[in-house]
């Protein structure tokens, strides 16, 4: 049986469970509040991703919610918002539990978590690249834009939740095809004695 190695002394694994339990409050308080029917959700909660966008505009969420206009064009991303609950909010959970345990049978999950989420996140910074700069026309128009500052803020907000996971894949992929081939090695050694 192997020793786990502390997490102290693997330092992307730190990295990914600080990531996932960061991101558990960030999804249950902001994100998925577009698919909690808000009689049953405390005001002081409602007003968090409220908050947000008055302060970042953000044109994903403030749509989503109802905030920005008419929510009808982020069906794709209230999907995605689905795909967090039902599938990345567990995978946190058990991400970060089997990191702490250092059970390398966590790696086939974290491998489909980073791809998922490096895919869905991609879609998410191509809107908020393309989303207007505010202007005097923007204003007028009445057209979700944003300023640069809050440009700046979006994406140092969003590209942490594209980045982190892109190396979780590419992370997982190469510890797995390490697991395969060690196991590979073992059973030909095994045949040929």
């Amino acid at each position: 049986m192997r020793t786990a190695i502390p997490i102290t002394s693997r330092p992307l694994d730190l990295i990914y469970f600080a990531f996932f339990l960061v991101h558990i409050p960030a999804t249950l308080l902001i994100d998925l509040q577009a698919l909690y029917p808000p009689s049953l959700t405390p005001y002081f909660i409602r007003a968090l991703p409220q908050l947000y966008v008055q302060m970042s505009n953000d044109p994903l969420i403030g749509s989503v919610l109802g905030m920005l206009g008419d929510s009808k064009h982020f069906v794709w991303f209230k999907t995605f918002l689905a795909i967090e609950a039902l599938f990345q909010l567990p995978v946190f959970v058990l991400g970060a539990r089997g990191l702490w345990r250092d059970a390398r049978s966590i790696y086939v999950l974290l491998l489909v978590y980073g791809a998922s989420t490096t895919t869905t996140t991609l879609p998410c910074l191509s809107v908020l690249l393309t989303t207007p700069t505010t202007s005097a026309q923007t204003i007028t128009d009445q057209v979700i834009s944003v300023t640069s500052s809050q440009r700046l803020l979006l994406l140092s907000s969003y590209i942490p939740f594209f980045v982190i996971p892109l190396v979780m894949t590419v992370d997982m992929a190469s510890r797995l095809s390490k697991l395969v081939t060690t196991g590979i090695d073992a059973a030909d050694d095994k045949k040929s004695s």
